[in-house]
C-alpha cells in the first residue's frame, strides 16, 4: 500500500500551485503567501521586516496549505514578497512595487525598472492563476489573506473583528459567508477590514470578470499565527465554504 503523500505542488518562481481538485469544487488562492526576496533583488531594508505582516500576510499561507492537506481544496499561492511585488494590485497601481508600506521606508523600490519586475513576476503569477482556474472550473474560489490587529503607522484605529468577507460588484458569495460565520459566533467584517470596492484586484480579474463566485476572506493574524490556530481556522473556512456552495445552488 503507498502512503498517501498529500497534495502535490507544481513551483515555479513566483508561484506553487497544488493538485486541481475535482471540476466544479472549492479553491483557495493566497497572493500575500510569502516572504521570500528572489536573487537578484535587493530591497535595501532590515530583514527583519519581512517577518511583519508589510513583508507577507501572516499565517496566510498555512491556512491554505491546511486547505490542501486537511480538506481537499487545492490552493494556489505566491512565491515572492508583496514587498517585492503586490500581486494583489493593479498595474497601474501606486502601491504595486511599494516606496513605503506601513510607515517603513523600502529604498530598493525607489527607482526600480517596474517594466522588468511586471514581467519577472506579475505576469506570469497572474498568467499562470488564469490557466489554473480555467482548468478547475471551481464552483467557489477563496482569496486568503490575513490583516493585522493594529497597524504601526496613521491614526489608531480599532480592528475587532476575527474575520473579514471582501468584495466589490459581486458580493452573492460574501453574503452567506457572513451570515454563516456569523452564526458561528465570530465578529465579521463586511468589506473590514478594507473595502473590496478599493482593494479586490485579484478577484475583480479571475472572479469577477468570469461570473465566479469568491469569498475573499481576511483573517486577522494573531489568530493564526501559529500551526494551531491555521488548522483551526482552514477547518472553520472549510466548513463556511461548503455551506456556501449549498446556499448558491
Amino acid at each position: 500500500m503507498v502512503a498517501d503523500e498529500g497534495p502535490v505542488a507544481v513551483m515555479g518562481e513566483v508561484f506553487r500551485a497544488m493538485d486541481l481538485p475535482a471540476r466544479d469544487g472549492i479553491v483557495a488562492v493566497c497572493d500575500h503567501a510569502s516572504n521570500r526576496v528572489p536573487p537578484g533583488i535587493d530591497l535595501g531594508i532590515d530583514p527583519g521586516l519581512l517577518e511583519k505582516h508589510i513583508g507577507w500576510d501572516i499565517g496566510a499561507a498555512g491556512v491554505v496549505e491546511r486547505l490542501a492537506e486537511d480538506h481537499g481544496i487545492s490552493g494556489f499561492l505566491a512565491e515572492v514578497s508583496r514587498l517585492v511585488m503586490d500581486l494583489h494590485r493593479e498595474e497601474d497601481s501606486p502601491g504595486l512595487i511599494p516606496a513605503i508600506s506601513d510607515g517603513h521606508a523600502i529604498p530598493g523600490n525607489a527607482d526600480v525598472d517596474r517594466e522588468a519586475r511586471l514581467q519577472r513576476f506579475y505576469r506570469p503569477y497572474h498568467e499562470a492563476m488564469d490557466d489554473w482556474l480555467s482548468r478547475a472550473e471551481p464552483r467557489l474560489i477563496l482569496a486568503i489573506h490575513s490583516f493585522t490587529p493594529a497597524l504601526e503607522s496613521g491614526a489608531p484605529a480599532e480592528r475587532p473583528w476575527h474575520v473579514g468577507l471582501l468584495y466589490n460588484e459581486d458580493a452573492r458569495a460574501a453574503r452567506h459567508a457572513i451570515r454563516i460565520l456569523t452564526d458561528m459566533g465570530w465578529i465579521v467584517g463586511d468589506n473590514e477590514p478594507y473595502s473590496g470596492r478599493l482593494l479586490n484586484a485579484t478577484m475583480n480579474r479571475h472572479a469577477e470578470a468570469h461570473g465566479r463566485p469568491y469569498c475573499a476572506i481576511e483573517i486577522r493574524n494573531d489568530l493564526i499565527a501559529d500551526g494551531t490556530g491555521q488548522a483551526k481556522w482552514a477547518a472553520i473556512i472549510a466548513q463556511m465554504a461548503r455551506e456556501v456552495v449549498v446556499a448558491l445552488g
